[in-house]
């Protein structure tokens, strides 16, 4: 079983990464592959599914969104690769939020998942989430770090608005808190 991959990223497409690790090239399932950039090194967490028929790894930009996966997965119904498109669209902060407070509509918008579904995930998944959720507000500034200057704001800027933006926020409102820091 892999942890993660240490390496350089050598295609990109449209679900997927190749990432290069000592000559081997690692075919790697994602939910953002335009989150990775070519010819750039990154530690991608690796989960690596293995069938009858078919041999899969499927990558994640930190060990929250592995745990939340796993925890995901183990849904009856929700298989790997329905499960990864909802990283995609969804931040884990707001999955999360979405199963605790039984917001089936919100579930609902990711591909595939139905009303059924969705009422499955809450129903195994609720109250279960806390050790995942733990470590997603720890590391949810690191990640609001890595946004920011993504959006081009130098850490010093950064560092001087970080400690007013409510970490316990989703990701998504962070940002637009953040933005409307830098605006004042």
């Amino acid at each position: 079983m892999y942890d993660y991959i240490i390496g350089k990223i050598t295609k990109v497409s449209f679900n997927h990464i190749v990432i290069e690790n000592h000559g081997i090239g690692y075919f790697v399932y994602v939910s953002n592959p335009y989150f990775y950039q070519e010819n750039v090194e990154y530690k991608v967490y690796i989960y690596q599914q293995i069938k009858e028929d078919e041999h899969s790894l499927f990558g994640f930009k930190n060990e929250e969104e592995k745990e939340l996966f796993l925890k995901l997965i183990d849904v009856k119904g929700l298989g790997c690769k329905m499960a990864l498109p909802m990283f995609a669209t969804g931040s884990t902060a707001g999955i999360i939020d979405a199963i605790e407070r039984e917001n089936i509509l919100y579930l609902k918008k990711f591909p595939k998942i139905g009303d059924k579904l969705a009422k499955q995930i809450i129903l195994d998944l609720k109250g279960k989430l806390n050790q995942v959720e733990g470590s997603i507000e720890e590391n949810s500034q690191d990640e609001l770090i890595e946004v920011l200057k993504g959006l081009g704001y130098k850490e010093k800027e950064i560092k001087l608005i970080i400690g007013k933006v409510d970490s316990s926020l989703p990701i998504e409102q962070q940002v637009k808190e953040a933005l409307k820091l830098f605006l004042k």
